[in-house]
């Protein structure tokens, strides 16, 4: 079985090829594009695709690689020890199984997403390098070898927000999710908002590149965004007269594509600099 686009998620042919070939080489998919182009929602498509169980771990900035394999509460086990408890002779009552431990003993092959790796300190690539070649670790509370009974297709993702070890990053099989050109993206929005007018989202998306382009924004409304957008214009049933502006005004609900006080005083200095020109 390969991965293909399904459904309700378009895959451009690259992805596509980057997906199945991640999965012939048996090495993890390492993922990065700009936040709001579908990398986690990718992980979830190649599960539902390959009809695969799907265990996802997300990252924060305190997760340490030793969670993803297992925890040991040791100071559940000394409370009970002093309370007699009996379950405190068996180590493995007090050993909390991670994601890559879940995935390693599961009785079919799974797809393990590591959404937003680069959340992480620069040392949790590192700490995952062994585990993720070999699919084995070491439990040393019980002193067993938990191996992989498959291996599982591992996909992660990563927003750039810091560099990732070389290391790290030999062992991956890397993609970077482009922001759709204007006839992918039409194929999304139909995905998602099937029998759409075609003036009011050609209208809509002419917009909604032009917010893209313009210089200096700090973030750029993404494919996200501008579904949520295109969700509140058939909401309000605005038609293509409704969007109708000047270069110099900002569109109608603009609140779904500019998230930050910085770029919509961008584009009303940029609006009061155009006004001046005329």
């Amino acid at each position: 079985m390969k991965f293909a686009s399904t459904d309700s998620y378009i895959a451009t042919e690259d992805l596509t090829v980057a997906v199945n070939a991640a999965v012939v080489l048996q090495r993890p998919l390492l993922v990065k594009g700009e936040p709001g182009t579908g990398k986690t929602e990718l992980a979830r498509q190649v599960a539902q695709s390959l009809g695969m169980p799907l265990l996802e771990w997300h990252v924060k900035s305190t997760t340490k690689a030793q969670q993803g394999l297992y925890e040991y509460d040791a100071v559940s086990r000394l409370r009970d020890s002093q309370l007699g408890e009996a379950r405190v002779h068996d180590v493995k009552n007090y050993i909390r199984k991670g994601k890559l431990w879940q995935a390693f003993e599961a009785e079919e092959r799974v797809v393990l997403l590591i959404d937003e790796i680069d959340k992480a300190d620069i040392e949790f690539p590192n700490d995952l390098l062994q585990e993720l070649d070999r699919m084995e670790f070491f439990v040393y509370e019980t002193g067993e070898v938990i191996k992989a009974r498959q291996r599982p297709i591992v996909i992660i993702t990563s927003n750039n927000e810091k560099e990732l070890p070389d290391a790290f990053l030999r062992r991956c099989f890397f993609h970077f999710i482009r922001f759709p050109d204007m006839d992918t993206l039409r194929a999304i929005v139909e995905v998602h908002f099937p029998g759409i007018k075609e003036a009011l989202l050609t209208t809509a998306l002419t917009q909604f590149y032009e917010l893209r382009e313009m210089p200096g924004l700090k973030k750029k409304p993404s494919t996200s965004e501008v579904l949520d957008w295109l969700k509140l214009l058939l909401a309000e049933d605005l038609t293509p007269e409704d969007l109708a502006r000047d270069k110099v005004s900002l569109p109608k609900l603009h609140g779904a594509l500019l998230k930050n006080e910085q770029d919509v005083h961008l584009f009303e200095r940029l609006a009061f600099m155009a006004r001046g020109n005329r």
